[in-house]
């Protein structure tokens, strides 16, 4: 069983901090027991570059973050090491006017 936040975005995204950062969601994913998290917006140029720096490959289509950025802090659940799935998100918001 796997404990796992999919729907999460960028500091790059509207109305979103600016500390939601790959450090900072490794960090609180180790004290809430979140063994997966999506990384959303990967879209986005700078999120995709930042990840590509701070992330390593864990197993197929999972990531980690890199030892020299993890933050110290208490790690509620003993070894955890949160993986990272390269995710985004699709607007299905809009209604589509069909011929008829």
């Amino acid at each position: 069983m796997y404990i796992a936040d999919l729907h999460i975005h960028s500091r790059y995204s509207m109305a979103t901090s600016r500390d939601c950062t790959p450090e900072q969601l490794d960090l609180w994913a180790r004290r809430k027991g979140i063994g997966i998290l999506g990384t959303g917006d990967f879209t986005h140029p700078a999120w995709r570059a930042e990840l590509k720096e701070k992330l390593i490959p864990a197993e197929e289509g999972l990531y980690v973050l890199k030892e020299e950025y993890r933050l110290e802090g208490e790690n509620s659940f003993g070894s955890l090491v949160p993986r990272f799935v390269i995710s985004g998100e699709i607007s299905s918001i809009y209604k589509l006017k069909l011929r008829t």
